[in-house]
């Protein structure tokens, strides 16, 4: 990769912003250490959003066979890409030949952001990088390898950005900090990361680009796990960015900056992709899944079985929620800008199901209880002095039947219903020598609105319950 002595100059003044003094406590201000880091406050908004769209697009939408990592796969000998190419492609045929054809002419932005709205997301998380390199904004440090030098001819990202905003929606970017064949990353890794060219000349003047140009809340990082955070300069960068980027005070960060760092540090926790533990933890964190269930990036050849069903989505919700997560839900749009049918439909079902029990979900908080102890299908948010049963199946003889919500009852004559219902349900208290559960009667199913998840609402006025948020700072 060739860059002009102009660029290097700026490259230069931006590695000497970043090499940043500690910074006083007095001033609330954040030194370049995990230590002065993690204790940032959470912003509010993002705790309170609970939903997410996630969005894989790239040059790899266009062969769309595998996954979006077939340029590595593929150039590693995997033997599915090496056959797919050779059955479709001239010898000689390259990867960036493949560039030309990402060509998004259908993509109309204001009705991906209408979608997202209609889903009942809080947030759209864009690719704005991948692994491969290919920027989908005018990047000044991917000369020839962005979407408005070729493909599309134009500024995805800021084009996504408007529009998101338009709809009064969070926008965030996922940015890959390395880059699969970029050579200065070939060459830092060659000296076993001694060296850290290709960050200072690439990555940090990049996502100081993404962030003055776009002014995007949420800074997604992956493409970490070959050097330590020392290498990527992660620290520095963060600092700079909570103390003196545009979005200071509203941005969060995940947790992907090197080696160890998952799951230690960070605004939020991502861990692993498809994080869901199914129980409280102590930080904040984020559940990245995607519909796909083999891919995030899309596939022109998947077939039914391979998608998540909408009660499978409403389920992932229910326990990332109740277990004090945000979910990240992952579409992979088409080459040409479109959003599949299939795609679409379970968004536009996810958002029929909210419109209905979001109250249970967003700005809800985690109860005493996660999943009920002997109706392993209940699942439990709380919201003031108010408890929301999730019931992902609906019960034999129309009763439910709970034992961690009993002390919600005792004693006390609170207020039930169903969410979309409008009627008080009938309950008792049965006893037993071994438990104690309560016993909730549904309604006749025919006069329910809700398709999928049922949400029983235990309304108690003088409820003192539990919530163990507060580790979210």
């Amino acid at each position: 990769m060739i860059f002009s002595s102009g660029i290097f100059l700026i490259l230069l003044i931006f590695d000497g912003a970043f090499s940043t003094p500690a910074i006083s406590k007095s001033d609330g201000k954040y030194a370049p250490t995990w230590e002065s880091l993690d204790k940032r406050p959470l912003p509010k908004w993002y705790d309170e959003a609970k939903i997410g769209i996630f969005l894989h697009w790239g040059v790899y939408s266009v062969p769309s066979f595998g996954s979006e990592w077939f340029w590595a796969n593929w150039k590693n000998g995997g033997k599915p890409e090496k056959e797919f190419m050779r059955q479709n492609y001239p010898p000689g045929f390259t990867y960036q030949d493949f560039a030309k054809d990402f060509t998004a002419e259908f993509f109309t932005p204001t009705d991906w952001a209408a979608i997202f709205q209609k889903s009942g997301a809080k947030y759209v998380i864009l690719t704005s990088k991948h692994h491969e390199g290919y920027a989908l904004w005018p990047s000044k440090y991917s000369f020839s390898w962005n979407a408005k030098d070729v493909g599309p001819n134009r500024d995805l990202v800021g084009d996504l950005a408007a529009a998101v905003h338009s709809k009064n929606l969070k926008f965030g970017l996922y940015y890959s900090l390395f880059e699969w064949f970029n050579p200065l990353y070939q060459a830092d890794a060659k000296a076993n990361f001694k060296t850290n060219n290709f960050v200072v000349n690439k990555i940090i003047p990049e996502m100081v680009e993404l962030v003055q140009n776009y002014t995007p809340e949420v800074i997604w990082s992956d493409g970490d796990w070959d050097a330590n955070d020392t290498y990527w300069k992660a620290t520095e960068f963060l600092a700079w960015l909570y103390n003196e980027s545009p979005v200071k005070d509203t941005v969060i960060a995940n947790d992907r900056w090197g080696v160890a760092i998952r799951c230690q540090h960070g605004d939020f926790y991502t861990c692993a992709d498809r994080y869901n533990p199914k129980v409280l933890q102590n930080h904040k964190w984020e559940n990245a899944m995607t519909l796909d269930k083999v891919s995030w990036g899309y596939r022109r050849y998947n077939y039914i079985t391979d998608i998540m069903t909408t009660a499978e989505l409403i389920t992932t919700l229910t326990e990332t929620i109740s277990c004090g997560g945000n979910i990240l839900i992952n579409i992979g749009p088409t080459h040409d800008g479109r959003i599949d049918l299939i795609f679409q439909e379970r968004l536009l079902d996810l958002g029929k199901w909210l419109s209905i029990n979001g109250k249970a979900i967003y700005k809800s908080t985690p109860w005493k209880h996660q999943n009920d102890g002997i109706t392993d299908y209940v699942w439990y948010t709380s919201k003031n002095a108010t408890v929301f049963a999730i019931s992902l199946e609906w019960p034999k003889n129309n009763t439910l039947k709970l034992e961690s919500a009993v002390e919600l009852f005792e004693n006390k004559r609170p207020i039930v219903t169903m969410l979309g219902n409008l009627e008080k349900l009938k309950w008792s208290i049965n006893k037993n020598r071994i438990s104690k559960t309560v016993r909730i009667q549904f309604p006749n199913k025919a006069t329910v609105a809700c398709d999928w998840a049922w949400v029983i609402q235990i309304e108690n006025p003088t409820l003192v319950h539990v919530v163990q948020n507060s580790v979210y700072n």
